[in-house]
């Protein structure tokens, strides 16, 4: 585990840092000494935080505690942008990962924000305003945990290469060289849920790179299994709190 990110004295709350992710790129885990906003100029940025998954188009982006454990990484060609504060000039207390709206003008303040050429005093002035526009989004983060016994794990990755197989658990039984009483046992005891909802999330993490490219919930809901585009929005407003819509939402 590295510490990477890490913030120089300066005069003002924030340092701006940039890093092209190609597709499919992850950075090792790792964790900051000030906070993070993590977000994506360009392309869509996914974050995990232990078992928690989030996933960033450019209208989103994530506030980071310092300290907290994370990775990143990128399911499109992404921008990455570091936003970094200083623990002991920044008014935000936020003690857990935070989504964040990232509207044009918080958009714009990044930018402004990322100029070589500005001046200390016009710095802090945006910092300002840009802490003052931070507007958490209330989500419930989806958490996708894996079992550790070998015969629920065949289960669980073939769900997840998967999302749209339909077979029950008694259907997984002879693969995975287990009964389907000991597989429910395994995930409610390992990942402390049932099997039904263990895969519910597991279809939900699938369909967040995809609705954050802009395909259409019709092709999504059949992507990951799901009948219809309102069942597939019921589950996730159920799971997450608000629509996929909200969650993506500029």
């Amino acid at each position: 585990m590295s510490n990477i990110g890490l913030l120089p004295p300066m005069s003002t709350a924030m340092v701006l840092g940039e890093m092209d992710l190609p597709a499919g790129t992850w950075l090792p885990w790792h964790e900051h000494d000030g906070h993070q906003l993590a977000w994506a100029a360009r392309g869509i940025l996914s974050v995990n935080v232990g078992e928690r998954y989030w996933v960033l188009p450019p209208t989103r982006a994530l506030w980071i505690p310092a300290g907290v454990v994370h990775r990143t990484g990128a399911t499109a060609q992404t921008v990455l942008r570091g936003i970094y504060a200083a623990r002991d000039r920044c008014p935000v207390r936020w003690p857990e990962p935070t989504l964040v709206a990232v509207r044009p003008l918080l958009r714009e303040l990044l930018e402004h924000l990322g100029a070589a050429d500005l001046g200390d005093d016009a710095r802090r002035r945006a910092e300002a305003v840009a802490f003052d526009l931070l507007e958490p989004v209330d989500v419930v983060p989806i958490t996708v945990p894996m079992p550790s016994d070998r015969r629920a794990l065949t289960v669980a990755r073939a769900v997840i290469a998967d999302p749209a197989d339909r077979r029950v658990l008694a259907d997984f039984a002879r693969e995975a060289g287990a009964s389907e009483r000991t597989l429910a046992r395994l995930f409610l005891t390992e990942c402390r849920t049932t099997f039904g909802a263990w895969r519910v999330q597991a279809r939900l993490r699938a369909s967040l790179p995809l609705l954050a490219e802009g395909m259409p919930l019709t092709a999504v809901s059949r992507r990951i299994g799901y009948s219809s585009p309102s069942a597939f929005v019921a589950a996730f407003r159920r799971a997450v709190g608000v629509t996929p819509g909200a969650y993506f939402g500029g």
